[in-house]
Parts: C-alpha cells; sequence; structure tokens
C-alpha cells in the first residue's frame, strides 16, 4: 500500500486526539504507522497497477478460449458431428 495513504490514515487519527495528548502525539503517531503498515502488509494487496496488468491478460485468455471453442464447432461441423 501506498505510503502517503498510511501517513493520511496516521495524520487524520492523530488531528481527532484531545490536546490534553498532544505530549504523547510522536509515540501514538510511530506505533499506528507501524500497526497499519503491518496490518496492511498482512491482507496480501495487489497494486492498481497489477491489478490492471492481471485483468487484461484474463480479457485476452477469454477472447482467446472464445476462439477456440468456434474453431473446435467449425472443425466438428466439417466432421459431422
Amino acid at each position: 500500500m501506498e505510503q502517503s495513504r498510511v501517513e493520511d490514515w496516521v495524520r487524520r487519527l492523530l488531528e481527532g486526539l484531545p490536546p490534553s495528548l498532544a505530549a504523547v502525539r510522536d509515540d501514538l503517531k510511530a506505533h499506528a504507522e507501524r500497526v497499519m503498515r503491518s496490518g496492511v502488509q498482512k491482507l496480501d494487496l495487489v497494486s492498481r497497477e497489477e491489478f490492471d496488468a492481471q485483468a487484461r491478460v484474463l480479457e485476452r485468455s477469454r477472447e482467446m478460449i472464445a476462439a477456440l471453442e468456434a474453431r473446435v464447432a467449425e472443425l466438428e461441423a466439417r466432421a459431422g458431428k
């Protein structure tokens, strides 16, 4: 996951803290970033670019299968099946 998104989540979390907790803000920020990064890594996410690339591969595969199915049907028709 992008570093900027994790930092944005942490920033929004810290903005909601009351002023009385300002002294521990840096510790909370460091801990929250570690916890979020760890959690995101466990999700086994892929980048948008990788997802889009795999979607294109899948679409090409579907097109090839459709062409092969049409060819098999044509050959079967010629063979009298």
